[in-house]
């Protein structure tokens, strides 16, 4: 076994450019990929940390008469997939929009009678948190008598996951052309390599050598190359995750999320792919090469 270590490291002294430009595609086919799992992994916490706040509002029909509010609130609550409803008079919701709307209080100050409705905040149950449950749980609350519209800022959530979906879908489709790319470089490194050692290793074949014999160094070669991409596209994403999480104010996000690094099992999965990257351009230029 040491014997194709020898080898292989004789092999990256020897052709060291080569090995340089075929590392750096591979890392950068690390780095593309993992930016955008880093996406996808803060994206998914960030959706959760908002859905685990999210609260339905029901507003009401303006001809509820208060002795109906006590049977609304039974079967808004008696509705599966709700935790809680607390009733929000019209005149506690302008309060608090005129609270909130401190330095645009001139937009309120003309207002003669109360234009907001009577509404329920609804809260629900934490397995009801999911995008498809939470719409047809406020077509359940709409349904009942008294309530004239459920909103959860579905407009907001609807345009926010097409987003996430595309640039996902765009992460997918770089992930496969660098992965293709790295593939290519990584080829073509071994292939002028044993173009390099052609006389020797067709000898060995001559002589006999088992293809075990001949394989085993460059295959040993393209994992080095691809542990050695992996890592340094890990080491790039790291520092580019230092710097956007320094500067990015955290009053901006909700207060249970946190911007996180790529989990220890989905970084030894890219370090893995890296791996494989590397292991399979060698395949494909020696299964090419012996053929011939």
């Amino acid at each position: 076994m040491m014997l194709y270590f020898r080898k292989a490291f004789g092999d990256i002294s020897d052709n060291r450019f080569l090995t340089a430009v075929t590392v750096v595609t591979i890392a950068l086919s690390i780095l593309i990929s993992s930016i955008f799992a880093l996406f996808v992994v803060n994206t998914n916490a960030l959706m959760d940390s908002w859905k685990s706040g999210l609260r339905l509002m029901a507003y009401l029909h303006p001809t509820v008469m208060p002795g109906d509010l006590a049977g609304i609130a039974s079967a808004i609550r008696g509705t599966y997939g709700v935790d809680d409803a607390i009733y929000i008079s019209k005149d506690r919701a302008l309060v608090t929009l005129r609270t909130q709307m401190q330095h645009q209080a001139s937009l309120l100050a003309d207002l003669e009678t109360n234009p907001l409705p009577d509404a329920f905040e609804v809260r629900m149950i934490p397995t009801a948190q999911t995008l498809d449950k939470i719409q047809q749980l406020a077509e359940r609350l709409q349904a009942l008598d008294g309530v004239a519209e459920v909103e959860y800022g579905q407009r907001w959530l609807g345009r926010f996951t097409d987003i996430f979906d595309l640039v996902s879908f765009a992460g997918y489709g770089l992930g496969c052309l660098f992965f293709m790319a790295a593939v290519f470089f990584v080829a073509n490194t071994i292939r002028l390599v044993l173009y390099n050692r052609r006389e020797e290793v067709d000898i060995m074949r001559l002589v006999g050598a088992e293809s075990r014999f001949i394989k085993m160094p460059f295959y040993i070669q393209g994992l080095i190359q691809g542990l050695a991409g992996g890592l340094l596209g890990i080491g790039a994403l790291l520092l580019i995750y230092l710097a956007v999480s320094s500067n990015v104010d955290q009053g901006l996000l909700p207060a249970t999320f946190q911007i996180r690094f790529l989990p220890g099992s989905l970084l030894a999965g890219v370090l893995a792919a890296a791996m494989f990257v590397g292991w399979f351009g060698c395949y494909v230029s020696l299964k090419q090469y012996l053929k011939t």
